[in-house]
C-alpha cells in the first residue's frame, strides 16, 4: 500500500522535545514534585479527556471558548435536526456532535474527582498532579496550546494556613531553581466583589475580572476601552482607576483598602484574610517575595477568595510563572457537599523557557550510558551481552552497539552520545581473556580483565 507523502509538521501551539530537553524538563518536574511531597501532598492522576458538561461553565465565557472539543465517533452529523444543521450555528449543534473535551486545567477535574471518590479520601485532602492540559489559545512566546501544569491543592479546609503553605511552596521551588528575580502577587476576590458592588456593577462582575486580568498583558487604556464596550461608564472607570492607584508596601496597601472600603463587609473579609496571610509569612523565606497587588484579578469564574500570581521581574518572560487561588464552591457543582478548596499551579513551559534563557539548568544533567560495548565480530556478541548485564547489575547504565561494524563508526557513535567509556571486544580480546577499555575523554586505552571493569568505570 502506497502512502501519500506529507511534510512533517506539528500542530500549532505544540512542541517536540529532544532527549536533552526532556532531561531538563524531568529535572524541573523532579524539583517541584520533591517539594510537594515534603509538604505532605499525595499524587493523583485524572484522564486527559473529560465530559464537556464537567468542563464547561467553570471558566467563564472566554475560558469555555478555549476548550478543545472532541467530535463524537461515528456519524455524528446524523443526530443533528435538519433545521439546526442549515443554520450553520456551532453553538446550537455542539451537544449533538461532541460530549467530550480535553481538560483545560487540573482544578476542575480535581473537584469532579473529589466528589466521585470522597468515600475513599481523607480530608483535608492534599493532592498534587503533574500533567498536560490543552487550550485553544493563540500561540505565542511562553504560551502553547498543549502544556504541562504542576498543581498542588488542599480540599476540605477553609484554614488560611493552606494559603500560607502554598505560598511557601512557591517560594521554595523558585529558590531551588535559582529564579530569585520573581515576585508573588496576591490579592482577594472578595475585594474585587466589593469593588463591583461599589460601582453598582455586580451583575457584570465577571467582565470586570476578565478585563482587569489583562492588565499585565496590555496597557491600562486598552483595558478601559474594553470595559466601556462591556457596559461600564466613564464614572465607573474613574473609580476603577482610583482603586488601581492603591499601591505601596503590603501594610500600606491594607491600610488604604481599609479606608477605601470602610463600610463594606465583603471587602473587610478579604482584607482580613490578606492581613493574616501577610503577618503569618513574617520571618519566612516567602515574606520578601509576596506583594499585595489590587490589580490582580484571575479571570477564571471559580475563584472565590485568595488569589496569587508569580511574575518574572527580569523582563525575560512575560505572563505568569505560576498562579492559584481559593475556590469554595466547585465540589457543590458536581452534586457533592460543599468542600472549600485552594490551590496553586506552576507554569512549567514558561519556567522551562526562562531557565533555558538564563542558563540555569544544572550542567551535570546526563542521560547517557557510562559505557558502550563494541563487538568487533559476530561471535563476540554473547560475551558483550554478558559483560553489559554485569555492568547493569552493578548499578551502571550500559549500551551495546547493535552490530559489529568498523570500530571507527562505533567510537563515533560513543562520541556523539558523549559516552565516557568504551569497551572493545574482538577475537584477540576473547583469546586473551581480556577486554580493551577506552576512556573517551582522555583517549587513554588499556587492556584489563573483565573482573576489573567495574572499578575502572567508577567516576
Amino acid at each position: 500500500m502506497a502512502f501519500k507523502k506529507i511534510k512533517p509538521t506539528l500542530s500549532k501551539g505544540t512542541r517536540d522535545f529532544l532527549p536533552d530537553e526532556v532531561l531538563k524538563r524531568n529535572y524541573l518536574f523532579a524539583v517541584i514534585k520533591e517539594v510537594f511531597l515534603r509538604y505532605g501532598f499525595v499524587q493523583i492522576e485524572t484522564p486527559a479527556i473529560e465530559r464537556l458538561e464537567t468542563l464547561t461553565g467553570k471558566y467563564g465565557e472566554e475560558g469555555d471558548r478555549l476548550i478543545f472539543k472532541i467530535l463524537n465517533s461515528g456519524d455524528f452529523l446524523s443526530d443533528i435536526p435538519d433545521h439546526l444543521l442549515h443554520q450553520k450555528n456551532t453553538a446550537l449543534v455542539l451537544h449533538y456532535v461532541s460530549d467530550k473535551g480535553l481538560r483545560y486545567d487540573l482544578t476542575v477535574p480535581l473537584a469532579r474527582y473529589v466528589v466521585q471518590h470522597q468515600d475513599k479520601l481523607f480530608f483535608p485532602f492534599k493532592r498534587f498532579h503533574i500533567g498536560p492540559v490543552w487550550r485553544a489559545d493563540r500561540p505565542q512566546r511562553g504560551r502553547y496550546q498543549e502544556f504541562y501544569q504542576c498543581d498542588a491543592d488542599v480540599v476540605g479546609s477553609s484554614s488560611l494556613l493552606s494559603e500560607v503553605e502554598l505560598l511557601l511552596i512557591f517560594s521554595e521551588v523558585f529558590h531551588k531553581l535559582k529564579l530569585t528575580d520573581i515576585k508573588i502577587h496576591i490579592s482577594h476576590r472578595k475585594i474585587l466583589f466589593a469593588l463591583a458592588e461599589k460601582l453598582g456593577a455586580s451583575a457584570i462582575f465577571s467582565r470586570l475580572a476578565v478585563n482587569l486580568d489583562k492588565l499585565d498583558k496590555t496597557d491600562k487604556q486598552n483595558v478601559f476601552n474594553q470595559l466601556l464596550q462591556d457596559g461600564f461608564n466613564e464614572e465607573q472607570l474613574h473609580q476603577i482607576d482610583e482603586f488601581l492607584n492603591i499601591q505601596g508596601e503590603s501594610e500600606d496597601i491594607l491600610s488604604q483598602l481599609d479606608i477605601y472600603f470602610k463600610d463594606n463587609n465583603i471587602a473587610k473579609e478579604g482584607i482580613n484574610d490578606l492581613k493574616f496571610i501577610v503577618s503569618t509569612l513574617k520571618n519566612t523565606k516567602a515574606e520578601a517575595l509576596v506583594k499585595i497587588d489590587v490589580s490582580l484579578a484571575r479571570g477564571l469564574d471559580y475563584y472565590t477568595g485568595f488569589i496569587a500570581e508569580v511574575r518574572d521581574l527580569s523582563g525575560v518572560m512575560s505572563g505568569s510563572l505560576g498562579s492559584g487561588g481559593r475556590y469554595d464552591n466547585l465540589t457543590e457543582i458536581f452534586g457533592g457537599r460543599n468542600m472549600p478548596g485552594v490551590g496553586i499551579s506552576f507554569g512549567v513551559e514558561r519556567i522551562y523557557d526562562l531557565l533555558s534563557e538564563k542558563g540555569l539548568f544544572p550542567q551535570d544533567l546526563v542521560s547517557v550510558p557510562v559505557v558502550l560495548f563494541c563487538p568487533l565480530e559476530t561471535d563476540c556478541i554473547p560475551t558483550v551481552i554478558i559483560l553489559a548485564q554485569t555492568v547493569r547489575d552493578n548499578g551502571f547504565c550500559a549500551d551495546v552497539y547493535p552490530s559489529p561494524i568498523k570500530i571507527a563508526k562505533q567510537l563515533d557513535y560513543a562520541n556523539k552520545r558523549k559516552i565516557p567509556f568504551v569497551v572493545i571486544v574482538g577475537r584477540e580480546e576473547l583469546q586473551a581473556g581480556q577486554i580493551t577499555l577506552k576512556n573517551m575523554t582522555t583517549g587513554e586505552q588499556s587492556r584489563i580483565s573483565a573482573e576489573a571493569l567495574i572499578s575502572h568505570i567508577k567516576i
